[in-house]
């Protein structure tokens, strides 16, 4: 055990009063007696909770691999922390299990009647002794329960200035129940119905969620998507970084994440870099795309292929350009995309064009019977002057798009670096059970357009 002198000892209960990461780091060692193996994820994590606390943020999401220190920093710490500034705050704490739950809340009861603790918050004391349900001498309320259990008779939150608790739930989802659209929909209508309700200010009492990426449409998928009409800031914490570093190296290192993305793709896209794949998904391997800065010289052939949404909140319209090198290899060089009703899709289908210019041809859907040939009729007109083609789909979504996957399977597919880029890679690295899939469409049309006549599903 560590050794630190009165004065050491009250310099550092002062920064632990005023900072929730230094209060996390010198809280464990107090515990522990050995410093945390700290990473820098450990930081962002207590600085989106400050800007909860302070006020500044009143709906949270934290995405994060399991293990990676989320409960202990964002719910044992964070709470204990808060009741030291605010000792009369109100908390309700949910967890998948309500086992779970009520060891979060030992922890915080152990962590509050630490002596270390007493140094930093003399004033906090516990007035009751039930695991799930305790409160403070000041009149401060923790309440602990399963997901999809009731909460009848407790709110959080104070209707005041300044923060007065929150609601935090951790892990609302069991992975292995989040596969099933009942049980998934089931903590969805919970948290509609119970846990929405128990704000005691429904506009200022801050709510918390904390959870590894499970299914596309789990609870953080839902409310990222508006599903409460709220809009969530949003912590994403991948295993794995953008510029191809480990969140936590000390933890996992780059060498030990690709080794565990190789065993189980599907669990690692969700768990652990937070882009939640279906198990029977992995028709394309989008990591395989080489993003470049500029055109290739030896572009041959262009093709923009469509697919299209005519209502808003439907399915996006997408037109995908794509082009067709010397050599056999293929560039994604452009995505148009967005979720228009028919005006303003044939107004970007028309604007498209005229950007492309008159070299690529430009493939379009037909629908059948006699509405089809109306809607051929119509998009000539719109394009005249352009190389447009019309024809059928036909065949599942997943035969249509085999052969484009197997280009970008094999690295044979490149792409233009833009803002879009992710849309492409996240719509592929889902399909086919990802919530869309226009932009898929639109490549496989543009490419059995370009290579692919005669042995396609389009025409």
């Amino acid at each position: 055990m560590q050794q630190f002198s009165e004065e050491k000892k009250f310099t550092a209960a002062e920064l632990a009063r005023e900072d929730l990461y230094f209060f996390t780091r010198w809280m464990f060692l107090q515990k522990r007696g050995y410093s945390w193996l700290k990473a820098k994820h450990h930081k962002l994590i207590c600085d989106a909770l400050m800007r909860v606390f302070n006020g500044e943020c009143k709906r949270l999401i934290i995405n994060i691999p399991p293990r990676y220190s989320k409960t202990e920093i964002a719910v044992v710490n964070f709470v204990a922390w808060c009741f030291g500034k605010v000792p009369d705050c109100e908390f309700i704490h949910a967890s998948y299990s309500s086992t779970l739950a009520v060891n979060n809340s030992s922890n915080i009861r152990s962590l509050i009647q630490h002596e270390a603790y007493s140094v930093i918050f003399p004033e906090v004391h516990l007035d009751s002794e039930a695991k799930n349900h305790w409160t403070t001498s000041q009149g401060g309320v923790f309440y602990a329960t399963g997901a999809g259990g009731t909460i009848t008779g407790f709110g959080a939150g104070k209707q005041r200035e300044g923060f007065g608790g929150a609601i935090i739930i951790d892990d609302p989802h069991k992975a292995d129940e989040a596969r099933s659209d009942v049980m998934r929909q089931n903590v969805i209508d919970w948290f509609q119905n119970t846990v929405e309700s128990r704000k005691n200010d429904p506009k200022n009492t801050p709510i918390i969620v904390i959870m590894q990426r499970l299914h596309e449409s789990d609870l953080a998928g839902w409310l990222l998507d508006g599903g409460n009409g709220e809009e969530w800031a949003l912590l994403n914490l991948a295993a794995i970084q953008e510029d191809g570093t480990a969140l936590w190296p000390e933890k996992h290192s780059i060498e030990q994440l690709r080794q565990m993305e190789r065993a189980a793709p599907y669990m690692f896209a969700g768990q652990y870099m937070q882009k939640p794949a279906p198990l029977d998904g992995g028709v394309f391997k989008p990591d395989r795309i080489q993003l470049i800065e500029a055109l290739p010289v030896n572009v041959t052939k262009w093709c923009r292929g469509w697919d299209l949404g005519a209502t808003v909140g439907g399915d996006p319209t997408a037109g995908v350009k794509l082009g067709l090198c010397e050599d056999g290899s293929l560039v994604i060089a452009d995505l148009a995309h967005g979720d228009l009703g028919p005006d303003e899709r044939d107004l970007m289908i028309k604007n498209a064009a005229t950007a492309d210019g008159r070299m690529p041809t430009i493939s379009l859907p037909q629908d059948p019977g006699q509405a089809g040939k109306t809607q051929v009729l119509h998009f000539t007109r719109m394009l005249q002057g352009f190389k447009v083609k019309t024809s059928p789909e036909s065949g599942d979504k997943v035969t249509r798009a085999e052969p484009f996957a197997a280009q970008v399977n094999v690295g044979n597919v490149k792409m233009i670096k833009g803002l879009w880029n992710k849309t492409v890679i996240d719509e592929m690295r889902l399909f086919p059970n990802g919530k869309h899939d226009d932009t898929i469409d639109a490549c496989s049309r543009a490419y059995a357009e370009l290579i692919a006549k005669g042995r396609s599903w389009f025409g």
